[in-house]
């Protein structure tokens, strides 16, 4: 009930916005061509900030047992490229946003959102959003 209630508040608080952000920055990797191995990181990460109480950002070799192109040599070399471009001010931007929101009581939860975004918008290649619920299975996937 708690994270329904959570949930609601971070879509309405901004969580919304966020995630629309994550899904046009995806969009653009996917027509330049040359993004399309971030493209999919993108819409991950849109996915996870859309709805983050109750699922987690995981490893996919790690949650569905077997290696694929973005868990092994291109997946670190592609996420090599995105904590130069883009990671670290990425993760620097919720650690902030996250420290000013854990000023308050209210703010805490969501400041634990945004400090659970950090691993992802460092290193988002080779990772998927699971349910907690249901830790191996993909959000796309769920019936």
């Amino acid at each position: 009930m708690f994270r329904l209630i959570f949930n609601v508040l971070w879509v309405i608080l901004g969580g919304l916005e966020l995630a629309l952000a994550w899904w046009f920055i995806a969009l653009i990797f996917a027509i330049s061509i040359i993004g399309i191995p971030w493209a999919r990181a993108a819409f991950n990460i849109g996915l996870y900030t859309l709805w983050p109480f109750g699922s987690d950002a995981v490893r996919r070799d790690t949650a569905l047992g077997q290696e694929d192109i973005g868990t092994g040599a291109l997946g670190l070399l592609g996420n090599i490229i995105w904590v130069l471009l883009a990671g670290w001010w990425l993760a620097l931007g919720h650690i902030l946003i996250g420290l000013f929101l854990a000023i308050t009581i209210i703010g805490l939860p969501f400041a634990y959102i945004h400090f659970k975004l950090v691993p992802i918008t460092l290193f988002p290649v080779g990772m998927m959003v699971v349910s907690k619920n249901n830790m191996t299975q993909p959000y796309s996937q769920r019936s």
